[in-house]
Formats: structure tokens, sequence, C-alpha cells
């Protein structure tokens, strides 16, 4: 079984890091390594790594710092570098991947060993009817988020990458110096571009905020315009569909019930990350509550057993 690293870049994310790195911790499977990569934070986020680590010294959490530029990419490609499993797992740091995710990722690419880039669907926690929404999400990234005549396209709060793939495409990703494109479907093109495959799986879910809904319609608008550059800069590259368009449709309603259902969630003291996959992680502790029960030994067990050793020491003359 591939084992997997898991990268967060982490600019100033003070509100959601722990909530992030529970549920990185909290799998069926451990990760190999999850790797917080600051960038220059000036809140508490590096503290709250810190102290995580020390509460959590058996959890393979590390803090590494990019301190040499601003921005996601070359924070992004700092983590990925540095990062040694054979599977690099990637999303941000608002984003709660499902307790399986680190396994089904896992299984994607010891299952395929064509495949290097694979991606599924988001849930958004912080609104309401989350799983109606993730059969939604599911449809629109299987349907529509694709290139090329139907290569699914990565998205970056939910993808992972052989890390063979990546060491291929590392040094030609583009650096987007003006921060005009989207950098999760530039590293798909690079992928597509070098012939290697890239897959969709909707058992690999991860959890993400709804917060771009509640941006001003500039700069939503910007946003939505990355899409166009980023295929504008890899013209041999072509899409018949464009998400955009939906995501655009979406907007207005969207942007009117977020901060609503903001201030129900905050007057109901709920902290919709840490419930996202609250359901899922009681199953899991449960399960792992009831193998430990099944190893530990009664009373009875250990002390036949111990009577049994303390027998052979006495015969042995010890």
């Amino acid at each position: 079984m591939l084992n997997v690293s898991i990268v967060i870049p982490a600019w100033n994310e003070a509100e959601r890091i722990r909530d992030c790195l529970l549920n990185a911790t909290r799998q069926t499977v451990m990760p190999y390594e999850v790797l917080v990569v600051d960038n220059r934070s000036t809140d508490e986020t590096c503290a709250i790594v810190e102290r995580f680590i020390e509460e959590h010294p058996d959890a393979p959490v590390k803090l590494l710092h990019q301190n040499d530029e601003q921005g996601l990419i070359p924070t992004r490609n700092f983590g990925l570098n540095a990062a040694t499993g054979d599977v690099l797992g990637r999303f941000d740091a608002d984003c709660m991947i499902r307790p399986d995710w680190v396994e089904v990722v896992s299984g994607i690419f010891t299952e395929d060993p064509a495949a290097m880039g694979a991606t599924g669907p988001v849930m958004y926690y912080d609104m309401p009817s989350r799983h109606f929404g993730l059969k939604g999400d599911n449809s629109l990234r299987k349907r529509i988020y694709r290139a090329d005549g139907g290569q699914p396209l990565l998205f970056g709060s939910n993808m992972a990458l052989r890390a063979s793939a990546w060491r291929e495409i590392a040094g030609e990703v583009c650096r987007d110096k003006a921060d005009v494109m989207h950098e999760d479907i530039d590293i798909s093109l690079h992928l597509l571009g070098k012939g290697l495959k890239t897959v969709y799986s909707p058992r690999m879910i991860a959890a993400m905020s709804a917060r771009r809904m509640d941006t001003s319609l500039s700069s939503f608008l910007n946003y939505m315009r990355r899409f166009k550059n980023t295929f504008d800069a890899h013209p041999q590259h072509w899409r018949k569909h464009k998400p955009e368009l939906l995501f655009t449709a979406m907007y207005p309603a969207m942007h009117l019930f977020y901060p609503v259902w903001q201030k129900v969630l905050s007057t109901a003291d709920i902290n919709p990350a840490e419930a996202a996959w609250i359901n899922e992680q009681m199953e899991l502790a449960e399960s792992q509550g009831k193998q430990l029960y099944d190893e530990t030994p009664t009373d009875e067990e250990y002390d036949e057993k111990h009577g049994e050793q303390d027998g052979e020491q006495d015969a042995r003359g010890e």
C-alpha cells in the first residue's frame, strides 16, 4: 500500500488550522506525514500548529516555513518538493478531509499504476444540507470539470499527485506572478500535456468552506476569470464546458444566504468545521475502541497467562 504525504499551505489560517489537522490525523490510515507550510503568517497560525504538535506527539505533523516569497504557488511548491511520500495529497488549510481520505487516496494510486493525479468532490461544511450539496458537487465535477475531451481537472481543495508525476512537472508549472490563474488547473494541464493520467473518484471526499461566496461581486468575477486565463496560458488544451458560468449563476443567491447561515451557526454556537465529519469520526472511534477492547485480555485471561509464566519460572528455579 502506497504511503501518503499531506501538504497544507497556510497563510493566516488560525481560525481553521487546528480543525484541519485534527481531520488530517483522525484517519482510518494515518498519513505518512502532514506538512503545514506557513507563508509569512501574521496571526497565531504557527503557534497553533506548534501547540498541536506538542499535544499530539504521535501524529506525523511538521511545520515548515516558506518565507522567501509571498504566494500560494511558491508555498505549495515548497511543500510538494519537501514531501517524501509515494503520493502527495494537497488541500487548503480550511479543508476537512473525510476520515477515510488517506486510505482512499492510497487505494486509488495503488490500484491504478497509470494514475498520476486524482481528485474528488467536496462538501461545503458551513452551508445547510451538506450531504445534498455533496451530491450536487459530485455531479458537477464528474460531468463538466474536465478538459481535452473528458480528462478530469484536479481541484486544489481535494487533490493528490503521484510523487514521480510531481517531479516530472515541478520545473514547468506556471509561476503566475500576476496571480490571475487557477494553480490547480495549471497543474492539471501540465500533467495532461505530458500524457499523464488524471482520475476522478467520488469516494475521495473533502469538505471546504463556501466563504468565496461572501466576497464582493467584482472580486468573485475576477476569481471566475481565472478559468479563462489559465486555459489562455495553455492554448494547446481545450474544454467543452465552462464551470464558471454555473458558479456565477449561483453567486447572487449564495452571496445573500451565506452570511445569514453564519449567524445561525454562531447563535447556535456550532463550529461547522469541527462538525463536518463528526458522525464518521464517531464511527471510526467506536471501531478503534472495539478493536482495542477485543485485543485487551480479561482479568481471568491475564491471570491465567501470567500464572502459567510464574509457574514456568518456579520450575526453572528462577
